[in-house]
């Protein structure tokens, strides 16, 4: 082979290499580290620069030929049966919800005892109700029956000045879904406090400021809600705020609440950018929190964020163990959720637990009102820590029960009397209501065939007017050692039928059905859309701030969606 066709065939050999690489497909990550970017806003930006874009990139669908989008959406359509409506820039649902079971039926011979902490958090219904008004059914995973239900007041009688800072009551009626069982309702009710009388709060704003905080519903709305948690404070109030992306920084150190101008233009001037640090923003804003400690004050640190950590400490449990680690200083930590697309709930509610504080999402300004103006008391001030309740049922009165929601607050019957064990907090004015579905023994209700091999069991006259019997354990904001107070439920108690019991029960009863329905119907038999409907409106209290008449909307867009979710399920069947 001569020299020159040599040569010919290497540059012939090498052209063809690289024409291969320059159009070789490109390597993908598994999992998304940002949501998909623009094409458009890709191309004017130019080449990425940081880690991020450059994952963004790469995780980018391939942009089709010019001509080709109408023959994409025919092939989607071809596969799915339907047209292929998202948009080429919409980001893939990369929502994270922790997943868990309902709660089963027990029969009371065998499992007389239930234990649960108690649970002030809200987040679930903000979200879901965000979704039914964006046209789509909630997840299974996202519906938390017990935040629905504690979402709303109903007007519980408050506690007696000088005893306990909160007062019980319960409340038996036939379930709406079922004549032969009923519900027990239980109720608390915490102690209102001025805004006056609340000690001085040392607040540390922790604000994500990541790039995918840009869209409206982030960073802008954040923006928007902080401020008026802002205009609350008072001259004996400090306020911090660290903020974090690919790193974090103290934006405003500690500044007196009277400094209104100061504190607002720090957050006015956040803007969004770069990947999302959120463990170096934890440790921040906690060494800022007990850096500027208050004995005897509110010290909290306020997380805003939509929960999307992709660097640094990412695992869920290193998160959790951080934040339960640093609650031991007497700080607290409360989550404010935001966004849609890569909302991050399980991470978010689940920090509120480790550090003793309270989870919402904030969906509207309306929303960021009712929790940071109207409940601000509620959400920052602490009158009963690690609140647990247990209730014992009588086996010659009650056959079976089962608690409708707080699957993920349910506690070891020892883990009542053990103070070592963490349960929720309540602030001032909070109320919390849990429900159990119970057959009575012979009405029929029964779920559960006795067992063949059991020691069975014989009734006692003993107690035979008892119900149940409730506890309920509590420490004061100041004690370790924890309080007992007792109460006895009377059979005697029982109504007749819905119909007869109190305008909060049937609404606490309409929310406990909608949320079961949401999540599949396993126990709520035939209940309707519109039963639910006609059960919240005949509850008739007042709604001075519309969020029943709201309820009752949601559960209109419910039914329609759910409608047009099976039609279209029996199209595609047919097809």
């Amino acid at each position: 082979m001569t020299s020159r066709r040599f040569s010919t065939v290497f540059v012939a050999t090498l052209v063809a290499f690289l024409i291969a690489g320059c159009f070789a497909p490109e390597q993908k990550s598994a999992s998304r580290i940002s949501p998909i970017p623009d094409a458009e806003a890709v191309s004017a930006a130019g080449s990425p620069t940081t880690r991020e874009e450059k994952n963004a990139q790469a995780l980018a669908p391939e942009m089709p030929a010019a001509g080709a989008p109408r023959l994409a959406k025919q092939q989607a359509a071809s596969i799915t049966g339907r047209p292929d409506f998202r948009r080429p820039s919409e980001p893939l649902d990369r929502e994270v919800y922790g997943h868990f079971d309902d709660n089963p039926v027990k029969r009371v011979a065998e499992q007389p005892v239930s234990t649960i902490g108690a649970d002030v958090d809200t987040g679930a219904y903000a979200n879901l109700r965000r979704m039914l008004l964006a046209g789509r059914l909630p997840p299974r995973d996202a519906v938390r029956v017990e935040e629905m239900i504690n979402y709303f007041d109903y007007d519980y009688p408050r506690p007696e000045a000088g005893g306990p800072p909160f007062r019980v009551e319960t409340e038996i009626a036939p379930a709406p879904w079922n004549p032969r069982t009923h519900l027990l309702r239980i109720g608390i009710q915490g102690e209102d406090v001025s805004r006056d009388r609340m000690p001085p709060a040392n607040l540390v704003f922790l604000v994500d400021v990541s790039g995918s905080m840009m869209p409206p519903e982030k960073l802008p709305l954040l923006k928007s809600a902080l401020k008026l948690l802002v205009q609350r404070l008072r001259p004996e109030d400090r306020v911090s705020l660290v903020v974090y992306a690919g790193a974090s920084g103290v934006v405003l150190e500690p500044t007196p609440g009277d400094r209104q101008g100061a504190i607002l233009a720090a957050i006015e001037q956040l803007q969004s950018g770069g990947s999302t640090n959120g463990g170096a923003g934890i440790r921040l804003a906690y060494a800022m929190a007990e850096k500027t400690f208050i004995p005897g004050a509110i010290n909290r640190v306020i997380l805003a964020t939509d929960g999307d950590f992709n660097v640094g400490t990412v695992s869920f449990e290193a998160l959790k163990d951080l934040v339960a680690e640093r609650r031991k200083s007497g700080v607290t930590l409360t989550t404010l959720g935001f966004g849609t697309g890569n909302y991050n709930d399980r991470l978010m509610e689940s920090l509120a637990d480790a550090g003793n504080g309270n989870y919402h999402y904030i969906d509207t300004l309306n929303e960021a009102r009712k929790v940071l103006d109207d409940e601000m008391a509620s959400t920052l001030y602490v009158i009963a820590r690690d609140v647990k309740i247990q209730i014992e049922y009588n086996p010659s009165v009650v056959a079976e029960y089962r608690l409708i929601g707080y699957e993920n607050r349910v506690l070891r019957r020892e883990d009542f009397a053990n103070d070592q064990v963490d349960s929720g907090d309540m602030g001032a004015g909070h109320r919390v209501t849990a429900l159990y579905e119970i057959a009575l023994r012979g009405s029929g209700g029964e779920r559960l065939e006795p067992l063949r091999y059991g020691a069975g069991y014989t009734p006692s006259s003993a107690n035979a007017g008892e119900l149940a019997f409730l506890r309920i354990r509590y420490k004061r904001p100041a004690e370790e050692q924890s309080r007992l107070l007792k109460w006895s439920v009377a059979a005697a108690t029982v109504k007749p039928d819905t119909a007869s019991a109190s305008p909060a029960f049937r609404f606490a009863a309409a929310v406990a059905g909608f949320g079961q329905m949401l999540r599949g119907a396993t126990y709520t038999g035939l209940l309707s859309y519109g039963e639910v409907e006609q059960l919240a409106r005949d509850a008739g209290e007042a709604d001075p701030y519309g969020y029943r008449s709201e309820f009752v909307k949601l559960v209109g867009l419910a039914q329609e969606l759910s409608a047009g979710s099976k039609q279209a399920g029996r199209t595609e069947v047919t097809r």
